[in-house]
Parts: structure tokens; C-alpha cells; sequence
């Protein structure tokens, strides 16, 4: 797969802000707020929706669908399912959060239900991938206990698997399709004492992903923007706090020159 980037990543902010796209998210309770508002900071629209009824039709007007399995039960099973189904058969673009993979054998169970609905980008911390690719692995419910970097067989095996690009994020962020890696640095340690912080970057790759991004080029920007706006934020706060505070400040602040000097 040719990774020549069709624009750059100051472009699909300044494509992402004009268009304004519909983010459908099937997210998890602790993060639900959060992540609507880093949405709308960044300048996409956001809806928060699993109903059964509706999943179909708001899936087919969004233009891309995250499902994060943080907090999940038989309904919402059912829900991330039925929207990855509905995702495929329209051939819209969803991102799978594995929340905790390897933690439990329901989670596990669902997770490897949701893998054959074919996600376009795959987000986790080092220990979810891992789990994930059925590599051995320890895990702490959602905190992972690995590196990234030991994890990146681990993604590349399940980028190879599932066709999917897969970020393992962490003190350095790594974008795997096939055997094509790319590194992200920067960010900052107190972005780890707010929760929630990985939930966002899986919507906002969900967002450049909805705004016509290839999979690769939408998760580099998506990454390349949290590193930009968690190292900003972590010079003006206090603690972590004010650090989520200053973070959707600095993401509604963002301008394309700015990434395009990050890159």
C-alpha cells in the first residue's frame, strides 16, 4: 500500500474544519462529555448514539463511527456490532477502541466479533494491541503495563491480520499498516493523569477519518495533533485538571501552520 500523502496534515485540519463532519461514537461513560467536546474543539460535529433502531441510519449519515468498548454489557455489545455491520455494508470507515482487551473473556469474546466487521484503524495502548494479536500479555483493566515499542510485532501481525492500521499510543505514538511504521513523539506525562486522553485520540482520528482522510494519513494527523495540544496544554496548567482545561483550549486554538511545523 503506496503511503504517499495525498495533502498534509495542516490541510486535512483546514479540509476537516471546513466540512465540519458528523462523528458517530458508541463510547463509553467515563469519557462520553470529553470526548464530544474535544470534537467540537477540534471542529467536527459529534454525536453520541447506540440505540438499536437508529444505528443503521446514523451510521449512513456520519462519516465515520468509533466504537470504544470501555464500558460495555449485552446491549451495547449488541450495538457495536450492529453498527460495525452496518458500517461495512455501507462501506463508511469505523475505528475500534478495544477498552481493556485482554482483561476479561467476554471482552475478548466481543472484540474478536467486532475484528471480522473489518475496522479501518485499530487504537490502543501497548497492552490492548497485544492482547488483541493473541500475543501474551499482561494487563491491568484499561492501563497498559507494556511500552509501545513491545508492541509493535504485535501490530504489525494484527495490521496484517485485519487489513486495519493500528496506533499503539503512548510516550511515543506508533501508526503500523503492514510493515509500514511511523513514529509520533512529544505530548506530555500529565496527559496520562487524565482519563480519557487515549477515548479522544481514537475520535479525532475518527474525525479526520470522517473528513476523507485515508486510514494511515488520518491516523498521523490525529496523533500529530495530540502530541501538538497535550505538550501546549502541559505549559499553561497546574495540574491534571487544568490540563484538560487548557487541552480542548489549545485543540479549538489549533491552526494548520501550527501542525505542519509539529510534523
Amino acid at each position: 500500500m503506496s503511503h504517499t500523502p495525498t495533502i498534509t496534515a495542516g490541510q486535512w485540519l483546514s479540509q476537516l474544519r471546513q466540512q465540519s463532519p458528523l462523528v458517530h461514537n458508541i463510547t463509553n461513560y467515563v469519557v462520553m462529555n470529553n470526548t464530544a467536546n474535544a470534537l467540537l474543539a477540534l471542529g467536527a460535529s459529534p454525536v453520541m448514539a447506540h440505540a438499536h433502531p437508529e444505528l443503521a441510519d446514523m451510521v449512513g449519515i456520519a462519516g465515520a463511527t468509533v466504537i470504544n468498548i470501555g464500558t460495555l454489557d449485552e446491549y451495547w455489545s449488541a450495538s457495536y456490532l450492529q453498527a460495525a455491520q452496518a458500517a461495512q455494508r455501507l462501506g463508511k470507515p469505523w475505528l475500534l477502541d478495544p477498552v481493556g482487551a485482554g482483561a476479561t473473556p467476554y471482552r475478548n469474546q466481543i472484540l474478536t466479533e467486532l475484528l471480522l466487521q473489518r475496522p479501518a484503524v485499530i487504537r490502543g495502548n501497548a497492552s490492548e494491541v497485544m492482547a488483541l494479536a493473541q500475543q501474551a500479555a499482561q494487563t491491568k483493566g484499561v492501563d497498559s503495563t507494556h511500552q509501545s515499542e513491545e508492541a509493535l510485532d504485535a501490530a504489525k501481525r494484527l495490521s496484517h491480520t485485519t487489513g486495519a492500521v493500528v496506533c499503539i499510543s503512548g510516550a511515543t505514538d506508533y501508526v503500523v499498516d503492514q510493515d509500514k511504521v511511523t513514529t509520533i513523539g512529544g505530548g506530555h506525562p500529565l496527559m496520562t493523569k487524565v482519563t480519557g486522553m487515549g477515548c479522544t485520540a481514537s475520535a479525532l482520528i475518527g474525525a479526520f477519518l470522517a473528513a476523507g482522510a485515508p486510514a494511515f494519513e488520518a491516523t498521523c494527523t490525529a496523533m500529530l495533533v495530540m502530541a501538538h495540544c497535550g505538550a501546549a496544554a502541559a505549559r499553561l496548567a497546574q495540574g491534571p485538571g487544568t490540563l484538560q482545561l487548557h487541552f480542548l483550549d489549545a485543540l479549538h486554538q489549533l491552526q494548520p501552520q501550527d501542525l505542519e511545523a509539529y510534523a
